[in-house]
C-alpha cells in the first residue's frame, strides 16, 4: 500500500508540476493571451506557484527514486506558496484588484502541497 500511495504522489506531483509550470509561465510570459485570461492576476501568487510548480516536478522524481530529500523539497514549496499567500492577504488589504478564484487556487495548492509533504515523509532513504 504504501509504495501505491507513493507511486500515486510521483503522478500527482509530476502532473500538477508541469500544469502549473505550463500555467504560471503562460501569464509570466503572457504565452496564448493568459495574462487577459487571468485577469487581475497577482505577480507575486504567480510567480510563487511557478517555482512551487518546479519545485513539484523535482518532487516527482524523488518520489520515483524513493528519496528521503522530497520531503523537504516540499517543504520548501509549502513556505513559497504561504509566503505567496501572505503577499496575496497584503494586496487585498491593500484594495488592490484580485480575482476571488485565486484564493481557492492558492489554497489547494497549499493543501496538496502538504498531502504530498505527508507521503514524503514516509520514505526513509
Amino acid at each position: 500500500m504504501k509504495n501505491k500511495l507513493i507511486i500515486i504522489a510521483a503522478i500527482v506531483s509530476l502532473l500538477f508540476g508541469v500544469l502549473t509550470i505550463f500555467a504560471g509561465g503562460s501569464v509570466i510570459l503572457d504565452l496564448f493571451g493568459m495574462r487577459e485570461r487571468e485577469g487581475n492576476y497577482v505577480t507575486y501568487v504567480v510567480w510563487a506557484s511557478f517555482i512551487s510548480g518546479i519545485l513539484y516536478v523535482f518532487a516527482s522524481y524523488g518520489f520515483f527514486k524513493n528519496r528521503a530529500w522530497t520531503k523537504t523539497v516540499l517543504q520548501y514549496a509549502i513556505y513559497i506558496l504561504i509566503a505567496g499567500f501572505v503577499a496575496l492577504i497584503v494586496w487585498i488589504l491593500k484594495k488592490e484588484p484580485y480575482e476571488t478564484a485565486i484564493i481557492f487556487k492558492l489554497s489547494f495548492r497549499i493543501l496538496l502541497s502538504v498531502g504530498l509533504f505527508w507521503v514524503a515523509k514516509s520514505i526513509k532513504n
